[in-house]
């Protein structure tokens, strides 16, 4: 390896997040120790102060402040486009990597050639094992709500525990630089969700292995940012998983998903207005029938989405 490049380049999209990623910043030399890195904070029009506390606590951490919220994708792949090292992590700001953590990922990389995508072992607060990995999603695992867990054993030249899976969670995802030659940067029409799925999904399409190394730790709080504004989140989750579907699984599995998306949310608009009447449950049965309406708004929307937007 060229001496001029770092091993790793981390990457952290913050949206007011501030705490939580200046404890995130904290964590990384311990998590990091044995490799070269980098680090990149892509702030996404913060207002808690997080660029200027950032630039006081972390110098050497390089700051790109955007003036509004471009989205995890979009706000990723502009530190990806800036930095220039062998691999590129993904980190959420709402993480606290273990020691070694990170560096164990990328010698498990440079030692397992046909690796395209590493991730590690999530786990909650508490340290109980947040899942994060799973079957790429099909149209019954999206109508159950639930993903299908399914992880192979992988024969890692180095001898690490090392499973095959089909994708793993953006929360904490490491990329092999020269793959992405082939498969290209995050989805930036993925504004929120899914935009790790379908990036795992075109690695896999370009024949790269993608796997999850149990060894490896990382403390993922979990849905930091997104709890600010968890109505808007909802519709964009579901946004998502259509353009996913679309993508790669053709319009007749799309509009299935769909309509039954539109089904379930109508008759939630309708049992909202029914427990609206109800003694004590108005503001209740207000709240449900005003969300599922935006999110039946929302999958219309993107039902009526051109093809030719779904890119890359």
């Amino acid at each position: 390896m060229s001496p001029s490049l770092a091993d790793l380049a981390v990457i952290i999209v913050n949206w007011n997040t501030r705490q939580l990623l200046l404890d995130c910043l904290a964590a990384l030399p311990a998590a990091t120790a044995g490799i070269a890195s980098e680090v990149w904070v892509v702030d996404n029009g913060s207002s808690d102060g997080s660029v200027a506390a950032v630039r006081a606590m972390f110098p050497k951490v390089r700051v790109i402040a955007n003036a509004a919220n471009l989205g995890f994708a979009a706000a990723n792949n502009q530190a990806i486009r800036a930095s220039t090292s062998y691999h590129v992590l993904l980190l959420n700001s709402d993480t606290l990597p273990a020691p070694g953590a990170l560096a164990a990922q990328v010698r498990f990389l440079d030692a397992n050639p046909g690796v395209g995508m590493v991730g590690p072992c999530l786990r909650n607060g508490d340290g109980s094992v947040q899942l994060s990995y799973a079957r790429f999603p099909t149209l019954l695992s999206e109508l159950r709500g639930r993903n299908l867990r399914e992880r192979r054993a992988f024969a890692a030249a180095d001898g690490a525990e090392a499973y095959s899976v089909d994708w793993v969670g953006g929360a904490s995802l490491i990329v092999r630089r020269t793959a992405l030659e082939g498969f290209g940067l995050l989805d930036e029409g993925y504004f929120m969700y899914t935009e790790e799925q379908d990036w795992c999904y075109r690695a896999r399409q370009a024949g790269w292995a993608i796997c999850y190394l149990p060894g490896a730790e990382v403390v993922h709080l979990g849905g930091q940012s997104s709890r600010m504004a968890s109505s808007r989140m909802k519709a964009e989750l579901y946004k998502s998983k259509l353009r996913f579907f679309r993508k790669h699984y053709g319009q007749p599995r799309t509009m299935a998903l769909g309509l039954c998306l539109q089904a379930g949310f109508l008759a939630k608009t309708l049992l909202g207005g029914l427990l609206a009447l109800a003694p004590g449950r108005a503001a209740a049965g207000q709240t449900l029938a005003r969300d599922s309406r935006m999110l039946l708004h929302a999958v219309r929307l993107q039902l009526r989405q051109p093809h030719a937007q779904e890119a890359p």
